[in-house]
């Protein structure tokens, strides 16, 4: 039984990552700020074995205190935010905050955990992108560039690790139907089912399948890739 960090577990994505993950038998502690009632009802949703814990991705102290305190050797870096606006109109508080959440703290939490993978020979690290950090997206310079950093960040660490017994991946969703997504406007969701080639918006359950399958032992040979689970969107 492995132990499984999922940040930005409370909602969405990071939600079904961290049911998926539990039903295959790993413990999982995922990571909320400010969502005590969703990760409430997700721990108990769950049953024994899953723990939460309120702890900002961006704190280098709290990021710190968390590994500390868990000692994983599993991460899944969902957490993430976007501040959308053309690049003339973006404030730079928007932009650094993006960042922060998106990258800043995917390093922050891969330089924790790793001192734990080096010294048990084995990890897995999936870092949960965008399809826009490989295409672009108009109003989106700061989400884009935040998605595409996670790209060399996972090889670099890959290179670095991988002697180690320690995968590092990337996977890129299309438009998921998440609760943040349904509160953009319907246009884009049509928009982005057009572009899908089977004319259907993905789930949180395709992306938490994918993670589980690249957590996986089965998985031991995958590592410094871009996967796409998008439905082809980006085609």
């Amino acid at each position: 039984m492995k132990l499984a960090l999922v940040t930005g577990g409370a909602g969405g994505i990071g939600a079904a990552v961290v049911q998926r993950l539990h039903a295959d038998g790993h413990e999982v502690v995922f990571t909320h700020v400010g969502q005590a009632a969703e990760a409430e009802a997700l721990c108990q949703a769950c049953g024994e074995g899953v723990w939460a814990v309120e702890s900002d991705t961006t704190d280098e102290a709290q990021v710190a205190e968390l590994h500390h305190q868990y000692q994983p050797t599993i991460l899944v870096h969902c957490a993430g935010i976007t501040r959308d606006a053309p690049i003339w109109k973006q404030k730079v508080e928007d932009f650094d905050a993006v960042l922060g959440v998106n990258l800043r703290g995917a390093w922050l939490q891969a330089r924790a955990i790793a001192p734990q993978m080096r010294e048990q020979g084995w990890g897995r690290i999936v870092l949960i992108g965008s399809i826009n950090g490989s295409r672009g997206k108009f109003g989106q310079t700061a989400y884009a560039a935040s998605k595409a950093g996670l790209h060399g960040l996972a090889k670099s660490l890959a290179k670095e690790l991988g002697r180690k017994g320690v995968t590092v991946n990337v996977i890129e969703p299309g438009w998921i139907h998440t609760p943040m997504t349904v509160k953009i406007a319907e246009e884009y969701a049509d928009a982005a089912r057009a572009e899908s080639l089977s004319g259907k918006l993905g789930q949180p359950e395709d992306i938490a399948a994918t993670v589980a399958f690249l957590v996986s032992t089965e998985a031991r040979h995958i590592t410094a890739n871009v996967i796409r689970v998008d439905g082809g969107q980006l085609l």
